[in-house]
């Protein structure tokens, strides 16, 4: 397996490490971001997932998400993935649209032509960046955790919900909670899965739940300036579906936020706290 350090920086006390291999999942080459808190020699740190949302490559988080001194703090990994594969032959949206194709993989592995062939979304965030980070960065494999916006969101609730073994603790910004239902989602499922609808509920939160999906408790913080809110995100869906189910949600809504990096960067520090304490760190 392909391994480059594209770079590294010293930040509060830690380093942050950008980096590229050569995927097996997307058939492309993937860039990543993984900042090291610092430790003692040998020590096994936990490891917080953040997933980036629409447009988003793994510099966004990276470059606006002031975590590094939370994550210093409290003794976290961070890892930073791409949305979508990139390069020559990838295939994009035929009209050029933001919400599907690069930058907009959604965190699925598509079965739909011409998309199946490099949109292995899924099983490169699950399987093989995670044995990427393991075999070079003091991870402990038994403590992580997922977290993401919009997208990311969407990406974070449904692969921590099919994954309850593996994640400790779910949070989200702004999550699309039922892609499904939604335009963003929609065309998302239909393009990359097909028009078989059942078979876009393993990657759809709020279906996961309704179909037996449980996990303990669950943090989001959404913006009411948000301008995807009513007709993208509707937060109230989760709500609704989790008291059903039992499952403790978390949903903050912000007020006057909206769904920009100044609004993550905000609560960053709270959801890496409340991550920290499910993850036995700090």
């Amino acid at each position: 397996m392909s391994f480059e350090t594209i770079s590294t920086s010293k930040a509060d006390g830690g380093v942050q490490h950008v980096c590229r291999h050569r995927s097996d999942s997307t058939g492309t080459d993937m860039t990543f971001s993984v900042f090291v808190p610092p430790h003692t020699d040998g020590a096994a740190l936990p490891v917080v997932w953040y997933l980036s949302g629409l447009t988003c490559t793994h510099a966004n988080v990276t470059d606006k998400g002031e975590y590094r001194r939370t994550c210093a703090e409290l003794g976290l990994i961070f890892v930073a993935p791409d949305t979508s594969p990139r390069g020559e032959g990838v295939p994009d949206d035929p009209a050029g649209a933001y919400d599907f194709g690069l930058g907009a993989g959604f965190y699925v592995d598509a079965a739909e032509a011409p998309y199946s062939e490099h949109y292995g979304m899924w099983r490169y965030v699950t399987e093989e960046l995670p044995a990427l980070i393991s075999e070079h960065f003091p991870v402990d494999r038994d403590r992580q955790s997922i977290m993401g916006h919009s997208m990311g969101g969407h990406g974070a609730l449904t692969i921590g919900l099919s994954h309850p073994e593996r994640y400790r603790a779910i949070s989200a910004f702004s999550p699309i909670v039922a892609p499904s239902e939604v335009p963003w989602g929609q065309k998302a499922l239909e393009g990359y899965l097909g028009g078989n609808r059942s078979t876009w509920r393993r990657h759809d939160a709020v279906a996961l739940i309704e179909d037996g999906a449980r996990v303990a408790d669950l943090l989001v913080d959404q913006g009411t300036a948000d301008q995807f809110l009513d007709e993208q995100l509707r937060p109230e869906r989760l709500r609704e579906t989790c008291d059903r189910a039992g499952i403790a949600l978390t949903l903050r809504m912000q007020e006057g936020y909206d769904h920009s990096y100044y609004f993550i960067s905000t609560f960053m520090d709270d959801h890496l706290r409340w991550h920290a304490t499910r993850l036995g760190a700090g």
